[in-house]
């Protein structure tokens, strides 16, 4: 075969194995023993690929062949394909087993994401083949992602009457506190807070525009309300005193211990608890992936133990 010939073909995935073996060991002689080949079909095999690409890999003038300076940027390509066809073979397995080849999780956004990091970091670890969608809702949102098929699983907020579909277990509830920026005059106040005062001020409050809770908004007081569809977004305007509204706990503790924001407290209420679920769809069949990430959400510690707020 002549040179030109040869770089009209693509490397084979063996030719980048022989060829990162050499590299490795160091010697064509212990790459053979390693690979349990003849030497001389290890030299053949790597200068086939030599010809095929047009480039010197190895130096052969001394003892021991040494890489190229387009040997070493040909090993790190070598490399990539060599791990690129492992992750190939064992998708291929999983799907030959009924693995998922990919699976997605909606979460509501008042859930404490910090609990689902070391869960994601062993189910990457346990399913490496897996791909996982992560998505964020509000209210209503995580409902209909799972309603609708878009996402196997999800964590949602509480639901007075759940879809026929839906089968729901509960994780536990999160307790939403009122806060306010110290500059804001309901800040101003050392204990309980009238509902008259509490009237008297724009309340932010996060909406939904998913069709399941859409125009729906929970705890308000105030007739004077700012609506905001994103919880970051609320959390900014109450940093800057532009009204008053509730939050999880988790998200504004470190706010209210540089007393960035302050606790109010409403006369009727002392927090309210935010009840969160794992729910997927009765009518379909989970996949082994599915089944590990709903047992370990299952166990999740507690997200407000007793006595946190006493």
């Amino acid at each position: 075969m002549t040179d030109a010939n040869a770089r009209g073909r693509a490397p084979t995935l063996d030719q980048l194995q022989v060829f990162a073996a050499v590299a490795d060991a160091g010697s064509f002689s212990l790459a053979a023993q390693q690979l349990g080949r003849a030497q001389s079909a290890v030299s053949y095999t790597v200068a086939s690929l030599e010809a095929l690409l047009g480039l010197t890999l190895f130096e052969r003038t001394r003892r021991r062949p040494v890489l190229t300076e387009a040997g070493r940027a040909m090993l790190a390509d070598a490399r990539r394909v060599d791990t690129s066809m492992h992750e190939l073979q064992a998708r291929a397995a999983g799907l030959t087993a009924g693995l998922e080849a990919e699976l997605s999780l909606a979460v509501d956004v008042m859930f404490p994401i910090d609990r689902l990091v070391g869960v994601l970091e062993d189910f990457a670890a346990t399913f490496p083949t897996v791909t996982l969608g992560l998505r964020m809702g509000r209210l209503g949102g995580v409902l209909k992602l799972v309603l609708d098929r878009e996402c196997v699983l999800g964590i949602a907020g509480p639901d007075e009457s759940w879809p026929d579909p839906i089968t729901p277990d509960y994780l536990g509830a999160i307790n939403l506190i009122n806060v306010a920026a110290p500059k804001h005059p309901l800040a101003q106040y050392t204990g309980r807070i009238p509902t008259s005062a509490l009237r008297d001020h724009t309340q932010l409050v996060l909406t939904d525009r998913s069709p399941l809770t859409e125009g729906q908004m929970f705890g308000v007081y105030s007739p004077r309300t700012w609506r905001v569809g994103e919880l970051g977004a609320k959390h900014r305007l109450l940093l800057a005193g532009l009204g008053w509204g509730s939050m999880p706990r988790h998200l504004v503790e470190s706010d209210l211990n540089a007393q960035r924001l302050k606790r109010i407290r409403p006369a009727d209420r002392h927090a309210v608890e935010y009840r969160l679920y794992q729910i997927s769809r009765a009518d379909t069949r989970p996949g082994p992936a599915a089944r590990w990430l709903t047992e370990r959400i299952a166990l999740l510690p507690p997200f407000d133990p007793p006595g946190w707020d006493e």
